[in-house]
């Protein structure tokens, strides 16, 4: 019954929904800032970004594969008199070669 009495009054309607409208836009405001640092772990890296890593086995050390790593491997196909031709398509005997040469030139 007290609830009844609280809405005869154009006052007592005025508070009941300003209470209602900081609830809901307070409960937006809580999500939205609960969600944005998900929203940021969720973009997607640029492709500029992405490195490629290449693994020695007998130095057992990483090397990224960029742009001067690629220059080494051309010099060393030149070094060696090779025909050209990319990383990804060397057999195993020339990766261990050039990494036998990448460390002994070093940069």
């Amino acid at each position: 019954m007290a609830a009844v009495r609280r809405f005869c009054s154009p006052r007592g309607m005025e508070e009941y929904f300003m209470h209602r409208t900081y609830r809901v836009v307070g409960s937006f405001i809580l999500g939205a800032a609960l969600l944005a640092p998900m929203a940021a772990f969720a973009a997607p890296i640029s492709q500029d970004a992405v490195q490629v890593r290449v693994y020695d086995e007998k130095h057992k050390d990483y090397h990224n594969w960029d742009d001067h790593e690629n220059a080494a491997w051309i010099r060393f196909q030149d070094e060696k008199k090779w025909k050209h031709h990319d990383w990804a398509k060397a057999n195993k005997h020339e990766q261990e070669q050039y990494w036998e040469w990448r460390h002994s030139h070093p940069d």
